[in-house]
């Protein structure tokens, strides 16, 4: 039997990162033209670490959250504001212009939960900022940078911790939506302006480890503890509708990630390793194996130009791998 790929040598991660000093739980690229290009990365001892990729070198590393676990880091667009969110059950935003580190502000999250906030800009100097609240099914919505409160989305039923969220403004329709995990499996949907559920779907038997969105079709797929991710698309009626599953050769999966160019998918592995498939058929491309322990995020570059792209995955091995794969405009299915 002919086992396609047993020709091609097994890829090896182009360069790594090392130092972070501690599990890393969340990467986060900022590649635009002019600039260095960065990765931000957050660790479990509670660094957050700023990666300049030509030195590949750490450039600068804030000590954010008390000690506490960093689960979640991004960047403002419109400033040179980061935002990082830690297990101490805050939100900072970092003021990093000339070399400074200082916490502009802050928001109290109250959720003792590992679920990692999400980030919609609405126009320059506005967004809108929504995470896991205080009691255990409740999302909250909040505006920055003036952090008045937006809404707060709790579901009639039991459905457990919220476990996963993604906010986004679609191109039809008057405001942004809502797409959310639970600890029971279901995924809802929820739209912000009225704070009313628009449909729900069960997609796991498991709680909703991750999801990701591709917002240009209004495609996504999640991942659980199991060994099967599952596809599903949010219909023109705002249904969501369950499309296809993925097995995998072994259970869990902590993140999920789409290339902007809608034609890769990655996944960060409990076992180890990053799987890389393609989008449109999720056709399994390749196996990144370098990680000595469980993958627990994984991310594409921003990069303008596409052959510099890059995917970057982080584990509890505290290590950083950087991997090039598939820029030239081969067919990925």
């Amino acid at each position: 039997m002919h086992h396609l790929g047993m020709s091609r040598p097994a890829p090896a991660p182009i360069y790594t990162l090392r130092g972070a000093g501690g599990p890393l739980n969340t990467l986060h690229f900022k590649c635009h033209a002019g600039d260095p290009p960065l990765l931000l990365s957050g660790s479990a001892k509670g660094a957050i670490h700023i990666w300049n990729l030509n030195s590949r070198r750490a450039e600068k590393i804030i000590e954010g959250h008390s000690g506490s676990s960093v689960i979640w880091v991004s960047t403002l667009h419109s400033t040179d504001t980061v935002i990082s969110q830690g297990r101490d059950m805050r939100v900072c935003l970092w003021d990093l212009v000339e070399g400074r580190s200082e916490v502009v502000d802050s928001v109290w999250t109250g959720s003792v939960g590992f679920c990692q906030c999400s980030l919609l800009e609405m126009s320059p100097g506005t967004s809108l900022l929504a995470f896991a609240g205080e009691q255990t099914e409740e999302i909250k919505i909040v505006e920055l940078p003036s952090k008045t409160p937006v809404c707060t989305l709790v579901p009639d039923a039991k459905l457990g911790m919220v476990m996963t969220i993604k906010l986004w403004q679609p191109d039809s329709g008057p405001g942004p939506l809502l797409l959310a995990g639970y600890e029971d499996g279901s995924l809802l949907l929820w739209d912000v302006n009225q704070r009313s559920k628009l449909s729900q779907a069960k997609v796991h038997p498991e709680p909703v480890m991750c999801l990701t969105l591709d917002t240009k079709c209004l495609r996504g797929i999640s991942g659980s503890s199991e060994k099967k991710l599952t596809s599903w698309v949010v219909d023109r009626q705002n249904n969501l509708q369950i499309q296809d599953y993925v097995t995998l050769v072994n259970p869990g999966v902590s993140q999920l990630c789409i290339r902007e160019d809608g034609k890769l998918l990655a996944s960060a592995g409990w076992d180890h390793r990053v799987r890389v498939f393609g989008w449109m058929r999720l056709k399994p491309l390749a196996v990144l194996q370098y990680h000595t322990d469980m993958v627990l995020s994984v991310a594409f570059s921003d990069h303008q130009d596409p052959r510099q792209r890059l995917l970057a995955a982080g584990s509890k091995d505290q290590r950083i791998s950087l991997w090039s794969i598939y820029n030239k405009e081969a067919s990925t299915g």
